[in-house]
């Protein structure tokens, strides 16, 4: 056999990298509340698939983001506690300090807007192309309370305003215990 027939046939048969099942559950000031679904990762060859199955959300766009730590307790920030503040700020490892939308110069963590139905449910697909799945891995997911305009003017962050739900995304050695 061939080398690069050898080498093709490895490639193929090589298992893909396995799916990342990241619960989803309300969050408030009191901490975490309810399930409401679940959001799957997966590598994609350009990047990261998000597919959502949530349900119990307020409908209408939903700001939607990675944020730096995996953890969706309360935490108190400038004397308020907030939910979900323990999750941190949007995931930024370059340190850009700005919010410019999924697809600028600005945090990583910036996701495209989560749409909820009018029934609360959120099922559309989302891909994230200027990122790995080894980028999710130990962060959390947060869904905000507003929209998101990508924009740090008017209001900062994109304007999305409170955190409502929160899922941590496992790291790949606590899915195997």
């Amino acid at each position: 056999m061939k080398k690069t027939t050898l080498a093709f046939f490895l490639f193929c048969a090589a298992p893909a990298a396995a799916d990342v099942i990241v619960p989803v559950n309300l969050v408030n000031e009191t901490g975490v509340g309810e399930k409401i679904g679940q959001i799957i990762l997966s590598e994609a060859s350009h990047g990261v698939q998000l597919t959502p199955d949530l349900n119990n959300l307020p409908s209408g766009e939903r700001g939607f983001h990675l944020h730096e730590n995996g953890d969706c307790g309360v935490a108190e920030k400038d004397g308020k506690i907030t939910a979900a503040g323990a999750a941190g700020n949007h995931y930024d490892p370059e340190q850009h300090k700005k919010h410019d939308g999924p697809w600028g110069a600005g945090h990583a963590g910036d996701l495209p807007s989560l749409n909820v139905s009018i029934n609360g449910t959120a099922t559309q697909t989302l891909m994230i192309k200027r990122l790995s799945i080894n980028d999710f891995y130990g962060k959390a997911l947060v869904i905000h309370a507003g929209g998101d305009n990508y924009s740090d003017y008017p209001e900062p962050l994109g304007g999305g305003g409170a955190r409502i739900a929160c899922g941590v995304v496992p790291k790949p050695d606590a899915e195997n215990k």
